[in-house]
């Protein structure tokens, strides 16, 4: 049987969940079946940063037993941590130790030249580790881009077009935060046709695809959305 890469996927914390009688560990079961499907090994890793400070030692020993990294959608980053003063009133759902644990981790993962695939708030989270800002709300009801389904377009040449074949895409969205300033040598890889910033990557072909949108709403379905998961294990895989 064919060695499944190992795909380390941070888990999100959730009050409550079904049949569970405690506060739960997540991931969106969409996501892991996206892995799968294109032969990975989903692994959800615990986040460890107590009192919302991570040991950078502990992170990069944790990740170097992965292959790959998968960073998940979630809830906002804390402002702060991208050099903002004041939080927006919309900003929801910050936790100091997720922020935290999923920031070394990407940082690790972008040193050590481990293969990232970043949905949503991964892009974010990315975007952050490199210096990055982002625009705390687009908006409200009617601009920003949750539920909604649209058309991308995507840089021509870029490793996100080559990734899944195309040169447009149809994307799932939920987001009311997006980029603002690029984090140091990321380039734009899709915007959407208000110009809102929906893919990076980084110059040079460096192992990450960074989408805004969320892939594996459709992925089950969608070929060219189920060509991010596989590009992503393609490239653990050759890590292995």
């Amino acid at each position: 049987m064919t060695h499944r890469p190992l795909i380390a996927v941070p888990a999100r914390f959730s009050a409550t969940t079904s049949a569970l009688r405690y506060a739960a560990e997540v991931n969106a079961r969409a996501l892991v079946e996206a892995v799968w499907r294109a032969g990975g090994e989903p692994v959800t890793l615990h986040p460890h940063a107590p009192g919302g400070t991570a040991d950078p030692a502990e992170v990069a020993a944790r990740l170097a037993r992965f292959d790959g990294l998968l960073l998940p959608g979630g809830g906002d980053i804390a402002p702060h941590r991208y050099g903002a003063a004041d939080a927006h009133e919309a900003v929801y759902d910050v936790d100091d130790e997720q922020d935290a644990f999923d920031l070394e981790l990407a940082r690790q993962a972008l040193a050590h030249g481990t293969p990232i695939l970043a949905v949503c708030r991964g892009l974010q989270v990315v975007n952050t580790v490199l210096g990055g800002t982002l625009h705390q709300d687009m908006g409200g009801p009617g601009r920003d881009h949750r539920h909604v389904r649209h058309p991308v377009s995507l840089a021509p040449g870029s490793a996100l077009a080559r990734a899944t074949g195309v040169d447009k895409a149809e994307a799932s969205c939920y987001h009311h935060q997006h980029v603002d300033r690029l984090g140091e040598g990321l380039t734009v890889a899709a915007r959407a046709a208000d110009g809102t910033v929906e893919a990076v990557e980084l110059a040079g072909g460096a192992p990450l695809l960074a989408v805004q949108w969320h892939p594996e709403d459709t992925a089950h379905e969608d070929p060219v959305q189920q060509r991010l998961f596989d590009a992503l294990v393609r490239a653990a895989r050759a890590t292995v």
